[in-house]
C-alpha cells in the first residue's frame, strides 16, 4: 500500500464531515453525500493500479537488468533509441526521432530530441527536479557501460555480437579491463553533437534496427552512477528520463512508482491515466487470487486448481483473458560437471519429457509444446515442432546407455533446481527420470530458489561447484528474429550460463547473423536448430512449451493487455483506471 493510500480515510472522514455540516438543516445525508464524498476520493486518491509479484527486481540498471520481472520498471524509468508500440508492436521514434543509415548498412545515426530532462525524485517531498537536459553523450556512455564485463550483464555479449568494438571490450577478462578501454575509442559510439548519436556495426546486420528499444541501448548518468556507485538506483538517488519515477523498494514487502508529469505527453506510449504503480511482493499465488476476488488486486493470474471454477463462474468469466505471448519455457543444462557434461545425457533427459502431458498436468492445459526452441512469429523461425526429436522414451534409452548409464547405473546425484512456483515442473521431470530411465529418486534432488538467487547460481561465473545441474528458465523476444534466440542464449559467445563449447554449430550462427538473404537466413536457422535438437544435437537445453496463460483483469483497470509486452516489457502509460468504479467496489 503506498504512502498516498494510508491518506485515504482521514480525507473521508474530513469530506463526509465538511459536506453534512453544510447541507441546510433536516436534509437528509444520502446521495447527494455519496456523490460528493466520491467526487472527493477521485480528486484526491491518486489512480493506482494495484498489483502482486511473486518475485523480486533483480536490478534497475540498464546495463544489468536480464529478467522480465525488472525489464518492466526499466521500460518505465529509462527512455529508448525508439520503442515498441505497446499495441502494433511497430518501433516508433522515443528519444531518437529520426536516423539514417549509410549504403554499407554499418554505419547508424540517430538524431535525438532535446526537450526531455534527467530528473531526480525525492520519495520523502514526493517532489521531483530537473538535473539537466538529456544528451547524446549520455547514449554513449550508456552503450559502452553496457558493453563492459565488469558489470556482469547478460546483455552487454548481445551488443558485443553487432556494435563495433563492444565485441573486444566485452571479451576481454574483466580482471583486465579498464575505464579507459571502455570509454576510450575501441567502441564506435560517438556523439559529434548534443543531438546526434552514431553506432558503427561489424556487418550490416538487418536486424539492429529491431535491437534499438533494448534497455542495454539506453542512456544513463554518468555523475550519478560515479557518485553512488551499486546504490545509484536506490530510491532518493536514482535519476532517470522516463513515464515513471521510483517511489519505493522495499524487498520482501512493495514496489512503488509514480508518473512523471514533467515528461512531455507524446512519451508516455499511450492515453493510460495511471498515476501510481503499487506492486505487493506476495509468493503465494493462492494468495495473489484471493486478493483479487476480495478487489485487493487489479488483476491476477489464475492458479492452476481454480481455471475450470474460472471459466465457469458467471462473473470471473467475464474477466478472464487468455494470453498467448512469445516466451519458451526450458531446462538448462550445466555442461561443466557430469553427468551433463556428456551430450547423451543431455540427450536422454530432454527425450524423456512428454511436454503434451506436462502441459496437461502441471500448467492445466496453459501452453504449446516446443522441442526446438526459436518459437512461431519470430523471422527465420522453423515451423512449429517439425525440428527436434521431443518425447521418445526408447532413444532416451539408448542414449543413456551411450553415457555410460544403463538403467540409470552409476548416475551421480544431481541438483534441479526451479525457480519460485516451478517447483512442480522439476517434480514432472525427476518422476519422468524414474520412470523411463530407472533413476532413483534419491539421486534427484529437487530445490526450489526465490528468482533472482537462481540467476545468480547458473551465472557462468559461479564455481562449478556452486551450480545446479539442471535448472528452469524461459526467454522472451527482445526482438522479432531468430537471431534472438540462438545466438543470444545458446551460441558459446553469449552470457552461456550452460558453459557449453564452442563447436561448428557457432559457425553456422554467426555466418546466420550476417546473411541479409532471406531465403538463406531461413535455411540456416532450420540448420542450427537440428544442430542444437535433432537425433545428433547438442542439447544444451530441453525446450518444453511455448507460454499461454490466463490472467484476471477487473472491469476497471483497461489497457493492451494482449499485445504489450511481447518484446521487452510493457507501458504503464498505455493503461486506464476507473478510480470511482474501484473504490465503490472495495465499498471506499
Amino acid at each position: 500500500m503506498s504512502k498516498s493510500t494510508f491518506r485515504l480515510i482521514p480525507v473521508a472522514a474530513i469530506v463526509l464531515t465538511l459536506v453534512v455540516a453544510l447541507l441546510p438543516t433536516g436534509f437528509a445525508a444520502a446521495e447527494d453525500a455519496t456523490v460528493t464524498v466520491v467526487a472527493q476520493y477521485r480528486q484526491d486518491t491518486p489512480v493506482t493500479i494495484d498489483g502482486a509479484s511473486q518475485s523480486e527486481i533483480s536490478s534497475l540498471d540498464p546495463a544489468i537488468i536480464s529478467d522480465s520481472v525488472s525489464i518492466i520498471p526499466v521500460e518505465n524509468l529509462f527512455l529508448g533509441l525508439t520503442d515498441y508500440d505497446p499495441i502494433t508492436s511497430a518501433i516508433n521514434p522515443e528519444l531518437a526521432t529520426s536516423w539514417e543509415v549509410s549504403a554499407d548498412g554499418l554505419v547508424w545515426t540517430f538524431n535525438l530530441r532535446s526537450d526531455v530532462n534527467w530528473m531526480r525524485y525525492d520519495p520523502a517531498t514526493e517532489t521531483a527536479a530537473v538535473v539537466r537536459p538529456v544528451v547524446a553523450g549520455d547514449l554513449v556512455y550508456g552503450i559502452k557501460r553496457g558493453c563492459d564485463p565488469r558489470l556482469g550483464g547478460y546483455y552487454g555479449t548481445i551488443s558485443a555480437k553487432v556494435i563495433k568494438g563492444c565485441d573486444v571490450v566485452n571479451q576481454t577478462v574483466a580482471e583486465n579491463v579498464t575505464d579507459d578501454l571502455v570509454y576510450g575509442e575501441t567502441i564506435a559510439v560517438s556523439a559529434p553533437d548534443d543531438v546526434t548519436l552514431v553506432v558503427e556495426l561489424q556487418f550490416a546486420a538487418g536486424y539492429f534496427f529491431s535491437m534499438t528499444p533494448m534497455w542495454m541501448l539506453r542512456a544513463v548518468p554518468q555523475e550519478v552512477i560515479e557518485e553512488f556507485g551499486d546504490e545509484w538506483t536506490a530510491p532518493g538517488n536514482i535519476v532517470s528520463n522516463g513515464p515513471f519515477f521510483v517511489q519505493e523498494i522495499t524487498r520482501g514487502v512493495r514496489r512503488v512508482y509514480v508518473r512523471n508529469e514533467a515528461l512531455p505527453a507524446d512519451l508516455f506510449s499511450g492515453t493510460g491515466n495511471v498515476e501510481v504503480i503499487n506492486t505487493t511482493v506476495i509468493e503465494d499465488a493462492g494468495t495473489i487470487y484471493a486478493l483479487y476476488q476480495n478487489s485487493q488486486l487489479d488483476s491476477s493470474g489464475v492458479p492452476a486448481a481454480e481455471i475450470q471454477n474460472v471459466l465457469s463462474d458467471p462473473t470471473l468469466s467475464q474477466e478472464v483473458l487468455q494470453i498467448f505471448d512469445l516466451t519458451v519455457f526450458y531446462f538448462g543444462f550445466g555442461h561443466d560437471k557430469a553427468p551433463f557434461d556428456n551430450v547423451h545425457a543431455r540427450r536422454a533427459f530432454s527425450a524423456i519429457i512428454d511436454r503434451q502431458a506436462f502441459i496437461e498436468q502441471v500448467l492445466a492445459g496453459r501452453g504449446v509444446p516446443m522441442i526446438h526452441f526459436t518459437p512461431p512469429g519470430m523471422a527465420h523461425a522453423p515451423a512449429i515442432n517439425e525440428i527436434g526429436v521431443g518425447f521418445d522414451p526408447e532413444y532416451a534409452v539408448a542414449e543413456m546407455e551411450a553415457a555410460g548409464y544403463p538403467n540409470c547405473e552409476g548416475f551421480p546425484a544431481i541438483d534441479m533446481v526451479a525457480y519460485q512456483g516451478a517447483g512442480t515442473w522439476t517434480d514432472f521431470w525427476a518422476a519422468a527420470a524414474e520412470e523411463y530411465l530407472g533413476c532413483d529418486p534419491s539421486l534427484l534432488n529437487v530445490e526450489q530458489l526465490e528468482f533472482s538467487v537462481l540467476l545468480e547460481i547458473v551465472d557462468p561465473n559461479t564455481p562449478t561447484q556452486d551450480r545446479p545441474n539442471a535448472w528452469t528458465l524461459g526467454w522472451g523476444p527482445d526482438y522479432g528474429d531468430a537471431n534472438n534466440w540462438v545466438n543470444d542464449v545458446l551460441s558459446c559467445t553469449s552470457d552461456n550460463a550452460f558453459l557449453r563449447p564452442c563447436t561448428e554449430v557457432d559457425d553456422l550462427i554467426n555466418q546466420a547473423a550476417a546473411e541479409s538473404d532471406p531465403a538463406v537466413r531461413d535455411q540456416l536457422y532450420a540448420e542450427i536448430e537440428e544442430s542444437f535438437f535433432g537425433a545428433e544435437g547438442e542439447y544444451p537445453i530441453a525446450p518444453i512449451y511455448l507460454r499461454s496463460f490466463f490472467t484476471l483483469v477487473k472491469p476497471w483497470y483497461s489497457g493492451p493487455f494482449e499485445s504489450d509486452g511481447l518484446f521487452g516489457g510493457a507501458h504503464w502509460g498505455a493503461y486506464n483506471i476507473d478510480m470511482a468504479a474501484k473504490l465503490a467496489a472495495r465499498g471506499e
